[in-house]
C-alpha cells in the first residue's frame, strides 16, 4: 500500500528555518523530519512512499534521490491546498486505498492496528485521533481567587484532534474539486456528514512540529526516538 506524505506547505510559523528550506527538511538530530516520518512507516513494514512536495520542493527531491528508501516525489505546486495536492496524486496512489499523513508530525501509533480497524469498519477515511500535549499548566484556585496550587501540563486535559496517520479510500479523491480544496476543512467534514469518517484513538506518543520549541523538543528526544516502537530502536 502506498504511503502519501503531504509536504508542500510553507511552514510560516517556523520562518526561521523555512525561509531556507521546507518544514519537512528541518533537521531533527542527523536527519530531516521527513526521514523520521519515513522511519515510522518502514519499521512497521510500509515502504512505498509518495511525497507531495511544493514550497522549496527541490530540497525534498534532492534528499529523496540520495535516500535508500523507495520515495517518489511529486511537485504538486507551491500554492496548492491539501485537497488539491491529493487530487494531483490520483495516478500515483494505487488502486484502492492509501495511507496518508503530514510531513510535520511523528507518532508511535500502530499502523497495522489502524489498517485493521479501517478494514473492519469500512469508512471512507480513518484518521488517528490524538490528544496534543498541553502547552501550559493550570492554576488551582479557591473561591476567593487565592492560588492554592498548580496542575501540571497534561495531555488528558486537551481535546482529541486529527493527528494524521490516516487510511483513505481512493474514491475520496473524486470528492476533491481542485487545487483550492482544503482536505481538512472541505472534504473531511463532508465525509463526516455522510457517516463515513472514523477515528482510531491513540493515547501514545504524538508530536507535531509547528514552532521552534517543537523542533527543540524532538531534538532532545532524538536519541530515544519515542516515535518508534521499542523493539526497533537502535
Amino acid at each position: 500500500m502506498k504511503v502519501v506524505i503531504l509536504a508542500g506547505g510553507k511552514g510560516t510559523r517556523l520562518n526561521e528555518y523555512t525561509r531556507t528550506y521546507p518544514k519537512p527538511m528541518v533537521l531533527i538530530g542527523p536527519k530531516p523530519l521527513l526521514g523520521h516520518i519515513i522511519d515510522i512507516y518502514e519499521e512497521q513494514g510500509f515502504c512505498d512512499f509518495v511525497v507531495a512536495s511544493g514550497y522549496k520542493g527541490k530540497f525534498i527531491s534532492e534528499w529523496a534521490d540520495k535516500s535508500e528508501s523507495n520515495i517518489e516525489v511529486i511537485d504538486t505546486g507551491d500554492a496548492t491546498l491539501t485537497g488539491g495536492r491529493l487530487k494531483r496524486l490520483k495516478d500515483h496512489v494505487g488502486a484502492r486505498q492509501f495511507m496518508l499523513t503530514y510531513g510535520d508530525g511523528v507518532s508511535n501509533v500502530n499502523l497495522t492496528h489502524v489498517w485493521n480497524y479501517h478494514t473492519s469498519l469500512k469508512p471512507l477515511v480513518t484518521l488517528t485521533a490524538v490528544r496534543p500535549p498541553a502547552r501550559f499548566g493550570s492554576l488551582r484556585l479557591n473561591a476567593s481567587g487565592k492560588v492554592i496550587g498548580f496542575h501540571e501540563k497534561s495531555q488528558a486535559a486537551e481535546g482529541w484532534v486529527n493527528g494524521g496517520f490516516m487510511i483513505v479510500e481512493k474514491e475520496v479523491l473524486d470528492m476533491i474539486e481542485g487545487d483550492d480544496t482544503n482536505f481538512e476543512k472541505d472534504v473531511l467534514p463532508e465525509i463526516a456528514e455522510m457517516g463515513k469518517l472514523q477515528a482510531y484513538f491513540h493515547g501514545g506518543f504524538w508530536q507535531c512540529v509547528d514552532t521552534i520549541r517543537d523542533v527543540e523538543l524532538l531534538t532532545e528526544l532524538e536519541k530515544e526516538r519515542p516515535w518508534l516502537t521499542k523493539a526497533h530502536r537502535s
